[in-house]
């Protein structure tokens, strides 16, 4: 047993590529977010998979923290009126949004495998 974890692919490559954590080669996501019930490939059952608001959040903070940064960076060097900058940091914060949260996903459910992560559980 100890064996079949150094033999898994890594879990930054499947997660952020949206493949199995285990064989690397099935599909993990069906549609744009939701998560296959089985990989096609290997059989693994997704079950375990519960990414939660994890993604999201760190997603809102790097996507935050750059966007907001050049749009300071713009206001301050070049002064444009405010509908400007909604024009173009409002589309740019959801296109970066959109474009890192399945990857993230991806990457989450991944890590999850990897590190046998369960919910938590009184034992009696």
């Amino acid at each position: 047993m100890a064996d079949e974890h150094h033999t898994l692919p890594s879990p930054y490559s499947t997660g952020l590529a949206g493949r199995c954590p285990r064989c690397g080669e099935g599909k993990l996501f069906d549609g744009f977010l939701k998560v296959r019930p089985r990989c096609a490939a290997c059989g693994l059952d997704f079950a375990f998979a519960d990414s939660a608001d994890g993604p999201a959040v760190f997603i809102m903070l790097i996507a935050g923290f750059a966007v907001l940064g050049a749009a300071l960076y713009v206001e301050i060097a070049y002064e444009p009126p405010i509908w400007l900058h909604m024009v173009i940091w409002l589309p740019l914060a959801v296109i970066v949004c959109l474009a890192l949260l399945r990857p993230m996903k991806g990457l989450a459910v991944a890590l999850q495998y990897v590190n046998k992560a369960e919910q938590g559980r009184l034992e009696k």
